[in-house]
């Protein structure tokens, strides 16, 4: 299989036509046609079925457009790790992390990384596991830090980075600022930050143990600027890690309120592709975020 003809399919998956995807590539309309062709004679089976409005992928071809996507990935990072391998410092490091790892990594690793890798684009995604669970797997993110999923899939590996615990905020001066007990929260209205699919099961659980009614969910959201801006202008509450009311610059903003319910949280893990190494700037940014982690924990033993 010619890497010309993975390009060709490429350019013509994400540009919805072979016109479009001749255009991008720079190379006559006749050639990507052929190029697809013969690459579907090579695999048994149609990639592309004709619309009115350009060309439709069929299942196989959704199919192959993963493997494909990975190996264009793969491709690129085995020239960025060989680059990087001589002594150059450009490339790309993408990675998603949740709001603990912005808030309690982050500041302390950026330093470190730009330090030794000063060319290196590094692109962040605000995100939580599901977001993610796809790119993860075709190597257009090189790893994610934050709560674990439900079940991990085969393609991935999981490290737990360290254990963490919850807490309850809202902005200052709200009126439920001195409750004591789940209890007096019951007719309060929720933020979810949907670390599952289903955002009941992240607060339910919880209030039912207590033998209380299930939780007022007035909003779903996954971005940390939401969480803030939401909890700031109006009176719902949050169940947040510990690390929100530790971080400076919202301390003036937000109150716990401190209920004497234990308030369990989701351990903090690192997952990436199994059997894929990162490149060498990938894997020096995950280094100085266990470091920054290693810290954290020696900060709060």
């Amino acid at each position: 299989m010619k890497f010309s003809a993975v390009r060709d399919f490429l350019a013509v998956a994400e540009r919805g036509g072979l016109r479009a995807a001749g255009r991008h590539l720079n190379v006559p309309q006749p050639a990507i046609t052929r190029s697809i062709h013969e690459l579907e004679k090579e695999l048994g089976a149609p990639l592309f079925e004709r619309t009115p409005k350009g060309v439709r992928l069929t299942a196989i071809g959704e199919t192959f457009l993963r493997r494909a996507t990975a190996v264009r990935n793969e491709l690129q990072r085995a020239k960025e790790e060989i680059d990087q391998l001589r002594g150059e410092t450009h490339g790309t490091v993408t990675i998603c992390l949740s709001s603990v790892p912005h808030l309690a990594l982050l500041p302390n690793a950026l330093r470190p990384f730009r330090e030794r890798f000063p060319n290196v684009d590094l692109r962040v995604i605000d995100g939580v596991f599901p977001t993610v669970e796809a790119a993860l797997k075709d190597g257009s993110v090189d790893f994610y830090i934050g709560p674990p999923p439900v079940q991990l899939p085969a393609e991935l590996q999981m490290e737990t980075m360290f254990e963490n615990s919850r807490i309850i905020l809202g902005r200052k001066g709200h009126p439920l600022r001195n409750a004591r007990s789940l209890r007096e929260l019951v007719d309060a209205e929720w933020i979810t930050t949907s670390i599952t699919h289903k955002a009941e099961e992240e607060l339910g659980p919880l209030f039912a143990e207590h033998d209380l009614p299930p939780p007022r969910l007035a909003m779903r959201a996954q971005s940390s600027q939401t969480f803030l801006v939401a909890m700031a202008y109006s009176d719902m509450l949050m169940m947040l890690p510990i690390q929100w009311i530790k971080f400076p610059l919202w301390k003036d903003v937000l109150t716990q309120i401190k209920v004497t319910e234990a308030l369990p949280a989701p351990p903090i893990c690192i997952i990436q592709r199994s059997g894929m190494p990162l490149t060498p700037a990938a894997d020096f940014f995950r280094v100085v975020m266990e470091r920054a982690a290693g810290h954290m924990e020696s900060l709060t033993s």
